[in-house]
């Protein structure tokens, strides 16, 4: 491997893989739902959380622990993380790639048995219920899993102009587990579920469990790298961010100039995969 870079002929052969399915998702299109190489083919019901995961943290990896739980208990069911081409509510970001982000959660996933990675060309619950139900037709039933915060966006009128009608839609497809997010616990979620405007879809959502110490983890402070930030993130994602500094501004060396570190990973890739990384 090459440790500066953190590209061996493995990671690069997933890293085409990841770039020609990104090559194939456009936010312009009709919903579309891709499952990366070496993904299991979703079939049956499947649990999705989706997310920019930039980077992937322990609460995170705590919620999944909770939903393969929750598949296990409602077995056959299958657990896949997802990225979407388009966000909602997220600035524009430049690095890492959403390639090595892609990446990356592939290698986190490795910790659930017969798990996988999705990918969207759309970035609304709706539209992604839509694509699975289009492009995976023998999923059966599709079960989002989100943090608190998700949910309150999800009910929000501010995203819709029929916000009825959107939801209406939704759940003829799929259902929510939330997790707590902050202070945001089981109770917040029944108070929020208990509102007039909200209570004839509360049947669709559930409560998902989360130990109180993954609740204030944030991807903003790990970005950051702020005090201990180290506690609060998988092992794959420690050694990413450690071999390719892809969250570090660049260096001043001893010699006076500055040096790059990620932006010399870019350009190599650039170069290996012959395009212009996604």
């Amino acid at each position: 491997m090459n440790s500066h870079l953190y590209l061996s002929a493995r990671s690069l052969k997933r890293l085409r893989g990841i770039q020609h399915t990104l090559d194939q998702l456009d936010p312009r299109g009709e919903p579309l739902a891709l499952s990366l190489p070496g993904s299991p083919t979703p079939e049956g019901n499947i649990i999705v959380f989706t997310g920019s995961f930039n980077p992937p943290t322990l609460a995170h990896l705590a919620m999944l622990k909770q939903a393969q739980q929750y598949a296990r208990a409602h077995a056959p069911m299958r657990l896949y993380t997802a990225m979407s081409k388009q966000t909602v509510d997220k600035e524009s970001v430049t690095r890492p790639l959403f390639l090595d982000r892609l990446e990356l959660l592939t290698r986190l996933m490795r910790r659930f048995r017969s798990s996988g990675v999705l990918l969207f060309n759309r970035g609304l619950y709706a539209e992604q219920a839509l694509a699975i139900r289009h492009s995976l037709p023998n999923v059966r039933a599709i079960y989002f899993l989100m943090g608190f915060d998700k949910i309150v966006q999800i009910l929000d009128p501010r995203y819709y102009e029929d916000r009825d009608k959107a939801l209406e839609g939704l759940f003829a497809q799929a259902r929510l587990l939330v997790a707590p997010r902050g202070n945001d616990g089981p109770e917040a979620l029944h108070a929020l579920l208990e509102r007039p405007e909200n209570t004839r879809f509360a049947a669709y959502i559930q409560p998902l469990t989360l130990n109180n110490t993954y609740r204030e983890i944030s991807a903003t402070h790990i970005r950051r790298q702020d005090q201990g930030y180290e506690q609060a993130i998988p092992r794959e994602v420690w050694e990413f961010m450690w071999h390719t500094r892809a969250y570090m501004q660049p260096l001043r060396e001893r010699n006076g100039c500055l040096r790059d570190y990620y932006g010399e990973r870019v350009q190599a890739l650039s170069r290996l995969l012959g395009t212009q990384p996604t």
